[in-house]
């Protein structure tokens, strides 16, 4: 797909019905190469919406000091990991991106100035879901980074600022996991089908709670909400993820959760549909 073709493409969009938005828990890389539920659950969605003209992810593995978005025309894989088996090191999902819409989104933007970045790629967060929803990596992708020298509510106001891209076709997908302490793994549950440490099962709880009542205040001020937040989200960049998808839900939207397990005991799949 060369550049004029993304630009006719790009203006096509106009009259696409509204995308859906989604908050994917990604969780390990490896489920970018294993068959089970989490997969099946991001396929199952995949199935369920219109293939979008082009998925726009925001993922906990690209932070950056300022916002930059992915302009180049042909990403690269990153297998931004170590001690994983070769089969994952191997694995490439050669979608294209679209620098078109990449400088349309620049331009709209006034919370910010978006950095054009011609260097990162996909990092695990974006392909290892989208290899099982498209896996033919036939529709473009760009991803949006995280500044991490910004605060949460920062965060929310620039993903409510992507919203005319749901108009258009684009799918916005925030990847990452709500409670995602990865100090304080279960190793001896790695292989166990479900299970949770308390604190994680009541933090995973209240988010989903907060989030099916459209009260986005106190997940924005997630620091002040307890010690059972405090250990579901010890550093942001997993969490963040999920305020640009919640900035982007409407009152009459349906809100559906999937692929909610807890795992390894500080981790959990939770992932969220709008729309």
């Amino acid at each position: 797909m060369k550049q004029e073709e993304l630009i006719f493409r790009n203006e096509s969009l106009k009259s696409t019905g509204k995308m859906p938005v989604l908050f994917l828990g990604h969780g390990s890389p490896m489920n970018a190469i294993e068959e089970n539920e989490f997969v099946q659950g991001f396929r199952k969605t995949a199935q369920s919406i219109e293939k979008p003209t082009t998925v726009l992810c925001i993922s906990a593995h690209w932070e950056t000091r300022e916002t930059c978005i992915t302009a180049m025309e042909y990403p690269r894989t990153i297998h931004d990991f170590g001690g994983f088996p070769i089969e994952l090191f191997e694995v490439n999902y050669p979608a294209m991106g679209n620098p078109v819409l990449a400088l349309e989104i620049k331009d709209q933007v006034q919370t910010t100035v978006i950095g054009m970045n011609q260097n990162w790629g996909f990092d695990h967060g974006t392909w290892s879901v989208l290899k099982h929803m498209y896996p033919e990596a036939d529709v473009p992708v760009i991803q949006l980074s995280l500044d991490y020298t910004k605060p949460p509510a920062w965060h929310y106001e620039l993903g409510k600022e992507l919203s005319e891209l749901r108009e258009r076709g684009v799918l916005i997908v925030g990847s990452g996991n709500m409670v995602h302490n990865l100090r304080r793994i279960a190793w001896d549950q790695l292989n166990a089908d479900e299970y949770g440490y308390d604190w994680a099962i009541e933090a995973s709880a209240k988010m989903k709670e907060f989030i099916l009542d459209r009260n986005h205040k106190p997940l924005i001020n997630y620091s002040s909400q307890g010690k059972v937040f405090q250990l579901a989200i010890p550093t942001p960049e997993h969490y963040l993820p999920l305020l640009y998808t919640l900035a982007l839900c409407k009152n009459n939207e349906k809100i559906e959760i999937f692929n909610d397990k807890t795992v390894a005991g500080s981790l959990t799949m939770t992932s969220v549909k709008i729309g």
